[in-house]
């Protein structure tokens, strides 16, 4: 769909009569589930892309006023729901605007403090009484559900990529993920816990957002910024901060080999860049087979 700036502005006019006027400003880094449009000074429109990710809309605006007084850190709090309107088929919302840059390297001093930062944050969500939260499916691409689920798609990656990748290694990574079934107690789940969903402010963890893959399940999907961002001390740090046992090292490695595989197959033609920088993932994942033991 064409989602932009004027399609913004006509549906808060017709929503939000309080608003018009506000100036509407497409965010550089938007994601891809939803497309993202700064309102004013202080709002953040917020727009699924497609409608599989529509059914996030419901679940955020329930969930994150109820989770957000209990975390360490600021996440998005609607303060407004859209309806379907001009041409635009699926509900929206309207977020307080939080004030941070895009996690990367170069916006990070000091990797283990980050770390303990991150660490703070994901055990502090992972305590908050699950009760009644949506157990993981289809409508968080099973975050904190089983990697079985995954099997065949990543097979099918491992036997696409034959010669690109040492296969063999690869799939014994797999085998192992997919072997410690998780049997703990359902907890709260970011689900897409990545570079584009952490926001830094002189080097500090100051905001996490995008919590469309929200669900309640194993919180092994939450440690694969281990592998896609962190490394060395900045990842032992991590290890140690979080309370979780072994097994979920295990899985959460298994998520990061899925998730690489599935990009390095995807953007092997369309996006060289994004593909090699998966299989840089990869490759860091066969070569710290043990990284797993905090």
């Amino acid at each position: 769909m064409n989602i932009d700036a004027n399609l913004v502005a006509r549906l808060i006019a017709k929503e939000f009569p309080e608003w018009v006027g506000l100036q509407v400003i497409p965010v550089k880094e938007s994601g891809w589930d939803n497309h993202s449009f700064r309102l004013g000074q202080a709002l953040l429109v917020r727009l699924p892309s497609a409608a599989r990710y529509a059914g996030q809309v419901e679940k955020e605006q329930e969930w994150l006023p109820k989770l957000a007084p209990h975390l360490p850190l600021p996440v998005p709090v609607p303060v407004g729901k859209g309806n379907p309107a001009e041409g635009y088929p699926w509900k929206w919302s309207i977020y307080r605007w939080l004030d941070g840059e895009t996690l990367s390297s170069d916006k990070v001093t000091n990797t283990e403090k980050f770390a303990e930062e991150l660490a703070q944050f994901l055990n502090q969500l992972h305590s908050i009484d699950s009760s009644g939260g949506p157990v993981a499916g289809a409508h968080n691409f099973f975050r904190g559900g089983s990697l079985e689920v995954y099997d065949e798609e990543t097979q099918r990656s491992i036997g696409i990529l034959k010669g690109d990748i040492d296969s063999d290694a690869v799939m014994s990574l797999w085998s192992d993920a997919v072997t410690p079934a998780w049997s703990g107690p359902p907890v709260w789940v970011h689900g897409d816990v990545a570079t584009g969903n952490l926001l830094v402010k002189e080097s500090k963890l100051c905001a996490v957002i995008d919590f469309g893959c929200l669900g309640v399940g194993d919180p092994a999907c939450d440690l694969v910024i281990a592998w896609t961002f962190l490394c060395g001390e900045g990842r032992r740090a991590f290890q140690r901060a979080m309370n979780v046992d072994q097994g979920a090292w295990v899985r959460a490695r298994g998520w990061a080999v899925w998730k690489a595989l599935i990009t390095i197959v995807e953007y092997k033609e369309s996006c060289p860049a994004k593909s090699s920088d998966a299989l840089r993932v990869l490759v860091g994942l066969l070569k710290d087979r043990d990284c797993q033991t905090p």
